[in-house]
């Protein structure tokens, strides 16, 4: 497990052993940190310690492309129920965010990655997270493994953030247990509908597509509004179950 280590505005995740280093100084985390403890560098800078959270993740981990947004992982969480416990089968890992989420929920993943060099990444990424032997994260292409993830299953949930998505939505009712869920995450409408068409070609049910928007709102003297700054639409969300 990492921790933050946090100086005024700044703020860097280091596991225990690991070394910080900043203009502030050079520091060793020891083994034994725990949240609250106050390390100094060696220029005698304190650093707080402070327990990771999940936006923690999205903040700052490594990443090598667009992670998904807490609000996007939210919606896939509740919309399938995911809880402790459960086997999740996870394709286009990515930076990893989604996948280190459901494993500090104490799910069990199976994360595949089709780029090496991104999978090694999130690799690190659940091991800064504390969740690397609950997260199987795999070098390969879902879609091309799928004779061999049936075997592994049956998943409590599938979640899907790849362009072959429908394939893999077709064999859902292979690889899902009885009232297991599939989401799909997409930033083009037309992933979507095709994947819609697999899930009810596949013969899931409570079929439904979100786009999700979400916009700050800013509070002034003058008045109250949403925030004209930034983009409020992020993306796609397709879920269904298995009967």
């Amino acid at each position: 497990m990492s921790y933050l280590l946090v100086h005024d505005d700044r703020e860097y995740l280091r596991a225990p052993g690991d070394e910080l280093q900043t203009d502030l100084g050079v520091l060793d985390v020891p083994e034994d940190v725990e949240p609250g403890d106050v390390l100094e560098t060696h220029l005698g800078e304190p650093f707080v310690v402070r327990r990771l959270r999940g936006p923690d993740l999205f903040n700052h981990f490594e990443r090598t492309g667009a992670p998904m947004m807490p609000r996007d992982v939210g919606l896939v969480v509740g919309h399938t129920g995911i809880a402790a416990g459960d086997r999740v089968l996870d394709a286009g890992t990515g930076t990893g965010v989604l996948a280190a989420y459901l494993g500090r929920m104490h799910a069990d993943v199976v994360s595949y990655e089709i780029d090496p060099d991104f999978a090694e990444v999130a690799r690190e990424n659940m091991r800064l997270a504390g969740v690397d032997e609950r997260v199987d994260v795999r070098t390969g292409d879902l879609s091309a493994e799928l004779d061999t993830a049936v075997d592994d299953g049956p998943f409590d949930a599938i979640t899907l953030d790849t362009g072959d998505a429908p394939a893999v939505v077709a064999r859902a009712p292979d690889l899902l247990a009885d009232g297991g869920h599939v989401a799909v995450y997409s930033p083009f409408v037309e992933n979507s509908r095709e994947a819609v068409q697999a899930a009810r070609e596949a013969g899931l049910v409570d079929v439904e597509t979100y786009e999700t928007i979400q916009r700050e709102m800013d509070f002034g003297d003058r008045g109250s509004r949403p925030s004209t700054a930034g983009v409020g639409h992020t993306g796609y969300l397709t879920f269904a179950r298995n009967e």
